[in-house]
C-alpha cells in the first residue's frame, strides 16, 4: 500500500513540476543514522578481526619459512654420504612445514578475498551516508517522501547486517571441515550480495535525484540542484 503510495505521488510529481517546498528534517532521519553506525561499527569490528587473523597468518608463514631454511642449511652442511643417511623424521618434518606453509598461504588469500568484500560493503555504506545526507535536507521533497526514502534505505542497508553474519560464518569455516570449494562459494555470494544491495540502492536514490531534478521550476534550480548533487553538467 504504501509503495503504491508512493509511486503515486511520483508520477502526479512528473507531471505537474510541483512547487518546492522546504520541510525540517524528518525524525526518521534517526533511525537511519542509528542504522548507519550500527552498520559502521559492524564493519569496522570484521575489518579489525580479519586483519588480525591475517598478521597471525602472516606470522607463521615467517615462522615456517625460516624452519624449513633451518633444515636446508643443515642439509647443505652435510657431507654426501651423510645426506643419504638423512634421517625419515627430518625428512617428514621438511615436508610437514612445506605443506602447513602451502595452507596458511592459501588461508591468507581467502582471509584477504575476504577483506576485500567487507570494504566494498563499507564504501556501500559510506555511499548510503552520502545520499542520505543530502536527500533529507533537499526542500524539493515532503516529509511523507522523505520518511519513504529512509524506510527504503534503511531496508537495504540493514540487509548488510545480515551479511556481515554471513561473512563471519565463512571466517569460522576456517575450523571446521568445510571444502576449499564450498568457502569460495560462500565468499561469491557475499560478494555478490553487497553487489545487488549496492545496485539498488543507488538505483533507487538514483531516481530519487532525478525526480528532485525535474521538480525544479528553473533552469537555474536545475543547475542548482545537479551541482548539489555533484551530477556532471
Amino acid at each position: 500500500m504504501r509503495m503504491r503510495k508512493y509511486i503515486k505521488m511520483l508520477i502526479i510529481s512528473l507531471m505537474m513540476a510541483t512547487v518546492m517546498v522546504p520541510v525540517q528534517p524528518v525524525q526518521g532521519a534517526t533511525a537511519a543514522l542509528g542504522i548507519f553506525s550500527l552498520v559502521t561499527s559492524a564493519i569496522n569490528k570484521a575489518i579489525k578481526a580479519i586483519d588480525l587473523k591475517i598478521q597471525r597468518a602472516q606470522n607463521k608463514v615467517i615462522w615456517l619459512q625460516n624452519a624449513q631454511k633451518t633444515l636446508e642449511n643443515t642439509l647443505t652442511k652435510l657431507k654426501l654420504k651423510e645426506i643419504g643417511e638423512w634421517t625419515d623424521k627430518q625428512k617428514k618434518q621438511y615436508e610437514s612445514y612445506y605443506e602447513e606453509l602451502t595452507k596458511v598461504k592459501s588461508i591468507i588469500s581467502y582471509y584477504q578475498r575476504i577483506r576485500d568484500v567487507v570494504e566494498k560493503q563499507g564504501l556501500m555504506v559510506q555511499e548510503y551516508g552520502r545520499l542520505w545526507n543530502l536527500l533529507r535536507q533537499d526542500a524539493n521533497f515532503t516529509a511523507d517522501e522523505l520518511d519513504y526514502m529512509e524506510d527504503v534505505n534503511s531496508g537495504i542497508l540493514g540487509e548488510s547486517l545480515q551479511n556481515i553474519d554471513h561473512i563471519s560464518l565463512i571466517v569460522q569455516s576456517f575450523t571446521t571441515k568445510m571444502s576449499d570449494a564450498k568457502r569460495l562459494e560462500l565468499i561469491n555470494e557475499a560478494s555478490n550480495q553487497i553487489d545487488k544491495s549496492y545496485n539498488r540502492l543507488r538505483q533507487f536514490n538514483n531516481q530519487n535525484i532525478l525526480l528532485s531534478v525535474q521538480r525544479s521550476k528553473s533552469l537555474s534550480e536545475i543547475e542548482s540542484v545537479k551541482r548539489y548533487y555533484g551530477i556532471q553538467q
